[in-house]
């Protein structure tokens, strides 16, 4: 819990202006809620650079009113930090909200409960390749879903970037990709998780931290978000269709389970040919087409050190 006496608690709000459609508060909006609690709060927006100086700063929450975008963002910096974070999920996903089971509700009760509230330890992967080492939230991938991100980034979706609802942007990003499905090209991946050699062709690899992924797919159903265990998730050239089936019920509204090939394992290490990948949000592609036809060996495994969510004690995870 984060409660301090009776003096008031310190809060860092970073908020993302652009977060989520027309209908989500202001970042006044929610400042002015959480002063409402009686609670002292110092406003960032995301879209400036002094956000990142107040993580270094004596506050006694972090809370982050955006999308999966800026919660990674912000998450990535608090690797190892003993301050909480209370996500406000105002975008389009919330990922990570939505399986911490923060989602569904509105921002006020959750603002008002976190003085009661339990922090919720959660794992953060580390990715290690050509580029370095960097810490994931949310999840790795190769293939269908990394090449479609990085397609919708260069060529700046104009129908992403409309004044959209969320529901609209994502059945849009759905649509998408089942369209890029029926054109994906497999790759030939050498694959290992632990001690098996999982090497195959493959239209999409996932390892994920938690069990959303992309526009509230849920790929691993099972995946815990503090047992120190990747999710795998795999779908193989020839099984495309189960994907293909899933991203048609999503499109209807309709209930339904991907039944994917996943993994759970400790360290997954993949060579790589310089194709597309993502972490978290983020496409990664080599740059100039250096490296391209060169195998690059990349490590993903949970890292040493964890951060903090705050959850408050009615919600469940999901």
């Amino acid at each position: 819990q984060i409660v301090k006496g009776d003096r008031p608690i310190k809060i860092a709000l970073i908020h993302n202006p652009t977060a989520g459609d027309e209908v989500q508060p202001s970042g006044e909006n929610v400042a002015e809620l959480i002063q409402a609690t009686g609670n002292k709060v110092k406003y960032y927006s995301s879209k400036e650079n002094d956000w990142k100086k107040a993580l270094k700063k004596s506050f006694d929450l972090i809370a982050v009113a955006g999308g999966d975008g800026t919660v990674g963002k912000v998450a990535r910096r608090m690797v190892g930090n003993p301050t909480p974070i209370a996500i406000l999920p105002v975008g389009t996903a919330n990922n990570v909200a939505h399986a911490l089971g923060l989602t569904g509700r509105a921002l006020q009760p959750l603002i008002t409960e976190w003085d009661t509230a339990r922090r919720v330890s959660f794992d953060v992967g580390e990715a290690v390749g050509p580029w370095g080492s960097q810490y994931f939230i949310e999840g790795f991938g190769f293939g269908l879903f990394a090449s479609t991100m990085l397609g919708l980034k260069e060529r700046k979706d104009p129908i992403l970037a409309a004044d959209v609802s969320r529901d609209e942007e994502i059945a849009r990003v759905l649509a998408i990709l089942k369209e890029r499905l029926e054109k994906h090209t497999p790759k030939k991946l050498a694959v290992r998780l632990d001690d098996q050699d999982l090497s195959g062709d493959y239209t999409l690899l996932q390892a994920l931290n938690i069990r959303y992924a992309g526009p509230n797919l849920d790929l691993a159903p099972g995946a815990d978000t503090n047992d120190g265990l990747l999710d795998i998730v795999l779908l193989a050239h020839g099984e495309e269709k189960k994907l293909s089936r899933y991203l048609t019920h999503c499109m209807r509204g309709k209930a339904a389970k991907a039944k994917l090939n996943v993994q759970r394992g400790r360290h997954l290490q993949i060579e790589w040919d310089g194709s597309p990948i993502h972490l978290d949000d983020k496409p990664w592609a080599m740059e100039d087409g250096k490296g391209k036809g060169r195998a690059n060996t990349i490590d993903i495994k949970i890292g040493a050190h964890s951060i903090s969510f705050l959850c408050p004690q009615k919600t469940r995870r999901r």
